[in-house]
């Protein structure tokens, strides 16, 4: 009882205790400090800073004052309040020896790192004492100054504050082994680099952020196996690695170094795709040869056009390869281009050779010869002892042969001190094409000196054989049979194999020669060589016309069996020319008085050839046959025809004779008249003009008609003075200044002539003259007017040049309405393949420029059908068609136009035709077969500057269309630098500075 006594009142002794002790905490300061806690606890910074203000003017006991200059210091930081660091250091100044000093700069230095202020940081954290707070704290607070400090680059102390966190396992060790890796990675210490970065990617943090930089630290030391086996097998173990690929890059580094390309490329390529970041030049470079090294040549030149683009070592070298890669990718266009530029670069003077060399070869291959011969002849002229010297000259030898810049290859040449064989025979080659290009331009004397180049350089004696002919033709085509004979002659002379070609030749062409200057005994040889020869050959040439020749030969000689067996020959042999041989079939058959059968050959001709230019010739010829034979109306029928449907014709005049004689002989005498009379009215002048007079006095007096007569006869005897007349001298006189090119004075005579006999009978022939004299010296509109005066004389001979000239000068005007009808009647009356072709021209140009395409077409092609009767026929009507198809929308015909121009002729308009195509291609999208088409014909066309220069223009801008700027960019350098014409290397330099 006593013991439990005493329990209780212990219990009531304590009760009262506690109950003495509560109210006394609930009046105390430290209930106050607890209740503003709570405040600062639950994080309401702002009133636990106003409420720990409010406690500063009261008195504590036993030292809580420090508490509440804390909790009233942090509460202020917390919200930011001006001048709150202070407030903490006034607390860690006055209160030094409280517990709560290390917590206050601990919270001070992380406020200040927080927000990134690492030169406040760094003095708060130092006033903590971290030998008086847990290990990890004073990681997270040495690991945090030292990062400041790492922040300010005092590299000195971060490393020791990151060496003092690294002495501990805190889970600041591993980011203090990073940042010491770091600093001694800065600080080219790598092996402490290595050792401190290896430690820190065994953390799960760094596992995926440490391999880039140890792997860098490997490339920068240059130890390519350790870097290769460090990242290997991380690269292909670790996901999430941070920039991966940086290390794709090293590793590409490394195994290039290591002259393994294959892994080289495979990284290099890891790198672009990531698409997160980009190679620098010599890098570009590395993955362009690496590329190269594995084969992988497309992918090469990717690389290599970019680190091409400037002009130093790099961009040389680079060109270098890329050249050789388009080589192997069957592309030589591009590698010409590439070698071109890298010979361009000074920077290594023997990829500088070397790329020369490349570059020549490559526009030979390419058919480039002009740019081949540049290349060499450049060569040859910087290296002439380099090691391709020789190859060079032989090179050069066969690049000449193939220019079609002649000129500028035979003046190389003429440079050239030494000339070897092959030289020497390149000369004579390209001086016989510039002959040849001389005749074709009609500059015959010039023709002449330059296939006397190739006989006096008789290294190919089949060459000299062909100057020879050439020669010859040269002659002929300017008049000078004598010494187109002459070299004919020659030629034959050398007695060349009898099947030789030009020996062939030169038979057909000197026996137009003998027959021209009339040795036809001589002429028959010759076209009976060139007969027999060619009697058997699959390409007959001029085999045709030779046979007819050959009768006609035989014809002027009297030999009309061998004339007769000859033509015959040819209607057999179905000859281009069988209208003409049946004609002159019915013309011997009337020599040998075997009329029925000569009537029967022109009739051939009649009846089936009714567009022949020998159909007037014909019905003419066999009207006066039906006249000897005295079937009067079969002849009056014929010539009735001959005038009734080609008024205009040589013959009118003599078919009206012939009509009359045949009416007179059917007593048919008023039409007989009427026939005399026409011929003295609108031929008074012709040859059968007196006959005609005598016929006309008999069949009036046989009507009782003679005293009409009287007028006929003085318009006759006005028409037909005397030659001592001074009408005639006058007329005379007038038409010698007209042939002397003296046409001001030939005009003024023929005014004169004409007002002082007004009715003169050679009136319309002395207009005709005024004319032409107006249209030789330029003034077409006078000319004109004269002209259509001749074409209101519907009956004169005149009429049909008249006609011609109208519709020439209308075209020129542009006047194409006008020009119509006079070029058709021109077609209509044609006497030969020349009239024709000027009918058919203008028309096409008339329908093209009227927008009528579909007519201008067909007219093109009409010309075409002529073949060349003038030089450049052919292509000039080839280019307006496909002009007509481009304008009618028909861009497939007309690019099979412009390939058949391209193919068959090098002239200027073929080379116009090449750049429509390739624009035409262009145009539709298709770049790469307009660059083909443009790399593959335009070598022959290089000496037509404008159309040559065009063609690369387009083709550069097709390049950068295809995104392939090195290609335009070096393309539009080498025309700046290549072409002849101003406007071109104009235009390429505007675009050339548009790229830069």
């Amino acid at each position: 009882m006593i013991k439990k006594s005493l329990a209780i009142f212990g219990l009531l002794a304590i009760s009262q205790l506690a109950n003495a002790q509560s109210s006394l905490y609930q009046n105390s300061s430290q209930k106050i400090l607890d209740d503003h806690f709570e405040l600062y606890d639950k994080q309401l910074f702002s009133a636990s800073k106003y409420e720990f203000e409010a406690l500063k003017d009261i008195k504590f006991t036993n030292g809580e004052e420090a508490y509440v200059d804390f909790y009233h210091a942090i509460s202020a930081l917390k919200i930011e309040n001006p001048a709150a660091s202070d407030l903490v250091y006034a607390f860690i100044r006055n209160h030094p020896e409280h517990p709560k000093v290390n917590e206050a700069a601990h919270i001070l230095g992380n406020f200040f790192f927080e927000r990134r202020n690492y030169r406040e940081a760094i003095p708060a954290y130092q006033k903590v004492d971290v030998n008086k707070i847990w290990p990890d704290q004073r990681g997270e607070v040495l690991f945090k100054m030292g990062y400041a400090q790492f922040q300010l680059e005092d590299f000195t102390n971060a490393l020791a504050n990151f060496n003092l966190v690294k002495r501990e396992r805190t889970a600041y060790t591993p980011d203090a082994q990073y940042y010491a890796g770091f600093i001694h990675m800065e600080n080219r210490r790598f092996d402490q680099a290595i050792t401190e970065f290896k430690e820190a990617e065994k953390s799960s943090f760094y596992a995926g952020k440490i391999p880039y930089m140890i792997a860098g630290i490997y490339y920068r030391q240059g130890l390519y196996d350790e870097l290769i086996a460090y990242a290997e097998p991380v690269i292909g173990a670790r996901r999430n690695l941070d920039r991966k690929e940086e290390i794709h890059l090293y590793l590409a580094e490394a195994y290039f170094e290591k002259r393994n390309f294959t892994k080289a490329a495979q990284n290099y390529d890891e790198f672009i795709n990531s698409r997160k970041g980009t190679l620098e030049r010599p890098q570009i470079y590395r993955a362009g040869v690496a590329q190269y090294e594995i084969q992988n040549y497309q992918r090469a030149t990717d690389y290599f056009k970019v680190s091409a683009v400037e002009n130093d070592k790099i961009g040389q070298v680079s060109s270098y390869y890329l050249g050789h890669a388009y080589l192997k990718l069957n592309n030589p266009q591009f590698a010409a281009t590439s070698f071109n530029a890298a010979y361009k670069s000074d920077a290594d003077p023997n990829i500088k050779e070397e790329a020369l060399i490349n570059y020549a070869k490559v526009s030979l291959e390419r058919g480039s010869f002009q740019d081949a011969v540049n290349g060499l002849d450049t060569y040859l002229d910087n290296y002439p002892r380099g090691k391709y010297a020789k190859e060079a000259e032989d090179l050069l030898a066969d690049a000449l042969i193939n220019t079609n810049n002649y000129l500028r290859a035979i003046e190389q040449i003429e440079r050239m001190p030494n000339r070897s064989s092959r030289i020497n025979a390149a000369y004579q080659k390209v001086s016989f094409f510039q002959g040849i290009v001389y005749y074709r331009d009609k500059r015959y004397d010039l023709a002449t000196t330059y296939f006397d180049k190739a006989i006096n350089t008789p290294v190919d004696k089949d060459l000299v054989n062909q100057a020879y002919f050439w020669k010859a033709e040269n002659f002929a085509a300017n008049n000078n049979i004598n010494d187109a004979i002459k070299s004919y002659e020659r030629l034959q002379a050398l007695r060349p194999r009898a099947n030789d070609p030009y020996l062939i030749k030169s038979h057909y062409g000197l026996g137009y020669a003998y027959f021209n200057t009339q040795q036809y005994p001589k002429a028959e040889g010759q076209f009976k060589l060139y007969v027999e020869k060619l009697q058997r050959a699959e390409d007959k040439e001029y085999y045709d016309d030779a046979l007819v020749r050959l009768g006609d030969t035989y014809y002027v000689q009297k030999k009309f069996s061998e004339a007769l067996n000859t033509f015959q020959r040819a209607v057999r042999e179905g000859s281009a020319y069988t209208d003409y041989a049946h004609f002159r079939s019915g013309v011997v058959h009337n020599f040998q008085n075997n009329n029925p059968e000569a009537i029967n050959q022109l009739n051939r001709v009649i009846d089936n050839f009714t567009s022949s230019l020998y159909l007037e010739d014909a019905i003419y010829k066999k009207a006066e046959i039906n006249m000897e034979m005295t079937r009067y109306s079969d002849a009056k029928s014929g010539f009735t025809r001959l005038i009734t449907t080609r008024p205009n014709s040589q013959f009118i005049p003599y078919a009206l004779e012939g009509r009359a004689i045949a009416n007179y002989s059917l007593q048919q005498y008023n039409e007989t008249i009427e026939d005399y009379k026409r011929i003295l009215e609108n031929h008074p002048n012709a040859s059968n003009a007196e006959a005609a007079l005598v016929g006309l006095q008999e069949a009036l007096a046989l009507q009782n008609r003679s005293a009409e007569f009287s007028q006929y006869l003085s318009r006759y005897r006005n028409a037909n003075p005397d030659n001592q007349s001074l009408q005639n001298l006058e007329f005379e006189a007038a038409k010698s200044l007209y042939f002397s090119n003296s046409n001001q004075q030939a005009i003024k005579a023929f005014e004169d002539y004409l007002r002082n006999y007004p009715q003169a009978g050679k009136k319309a022939e002395a207009i005709n003259f005024m004319a032409e004299s107006y249209y030789k010296l330029n003034n077409k509109t006078e000319a004109l007017k004269f002209f259509y005066q001749i074409d209101a004389m519907k009956e004169s001979p005149q009429r049909l040049r008249a006609v011609q000239r109208i519709a020439s000068i209308e075209l020129e005007n542009k006047n194409y309405a006008k020009a119509m009808p006079y070029l058709r009647e021109s077609g209509k009356n044609a006497r030969n393949k020349l009239e024709e072709y000027e009918a058919f021209k203008g028309l096409m140009d008339a329908h093209y420029f009227s927008n009528a395409f579909d007519s201008a077409i067909f007219y093109a092609d009409r010309v075409i059908n002529l073949g060349n009767v003038m030089a450049d026929a052919i292509p000039v009507a080839m280019l307006l068609k496909a002009k007509a198809q481009f304008r009618r929308g028909n861009a497939n015909a007309a690019e099979e136009t412009l390939m058949d121009l391209i193919n068959d002729y090098k002239t200027v308009h073929g080379a116009e035709g090449l750049f429509l195509l390739a624009e035409s291609y262009s145009k539709r999208g298709n770049y790469t077969q307009s660059n083909d088409a443009i790399f593959d014909f335009s070598a022959p066309f290089s000496s037509h500057a404008y159309w040559y220069g065009k063609c690369f223009i387009q083709l550069a801008d097709n390049f950068l269309s295809l995104g392939e700027t090195f290609q335009a960019k070096a393309t539009l350098e080498s025309v700046v630098e290549q072409s002849k014409d101003e406007e071109i290397r104009r235009t390429a330099q505007q675009k050339l500075s548009q790229l830069k």
